[in-house]
């Protein structure tokens, strides 16, 4: 409570939000609800008239049933779903060599992207350029969130290449799968 110096009746507390509405801004008020609901009861009886004479059907005006482009329905689509991480990231896997360079693009290839865990693995054609893409992956990393976002791509994992299948033994009986094909 405020004392008042002047010796005079103390003032009452003044409100926090402001002035308290009158009654013509409380009956506007009350004049666009009832707009808004006889606007939703009178669409309400279009659409059962509408079902009733065969169908819902899109009229004059646009609405959600209408035929859109191919680009902004599979944007719906991506948004609807959550898919805008593995969207862009393989977007990026497309535009690889314009992120990396055209040199290391023609020796490392990205492979996947674990969303869950935020790593993309990356395929090298020998082991320097593996060595190398290590070295070059925290750079990677920082230039890749840039574009998708921050915290898309925490880890690059790096992958040398891979060898030939191993053959156990000298001689190999066609379509047998190793020394373990004859326990069942």
């Amino acid at each position: 409570m405020t004392e008042n110096t002047s010796g005079g009746a103390p003032e009452p507390p003044k409100s926090p939000r402001g002035p308290e509405p009158s009654g013509v801004d409380l009956a506007r008020v009350a004049l666009r609800a009832a707009k808004d609901a006889a606007r939703a009861r009178g669409d309400a009886a279009q659409q059962k008239k509408q079902a009733r004479r065969g169908g819902l059907r899109s009229g004059a005006r646009a609405d959600g049933r209408d035929p859109m482009a191919l680009g902004s329905a599979i944007n719906r689509l991506i948004t609807e779903r959550g898919w805008e991480a593995p969207a862009a990231v393989g977007g990026v896997m497309g535009r690889w060599p314009q992120i990396v360079g055209e040199d290391v693009a023609k020796h490392c290839v990205p492979e996947r992207y674990d969303e869950d865990e935020r790593v993309l693995t990356v395929r090298c054609d020998s082991t320097a350029w593996a060595t190398n893409l290590r070295l070059l992956a925290p750079t990677l990393v920082a230039r890749l969130n840039e574009d998708l976002g921050h915290g898309t791509v925490k880890l690059i994992k790096v992958q040398g290449p891979g060898g030939p299948a191993r053959r156990y033994g000298p001689l190999r009986a066609p379509g047998s799968t190793g020394p373990g094909d004859t326990y069942g």
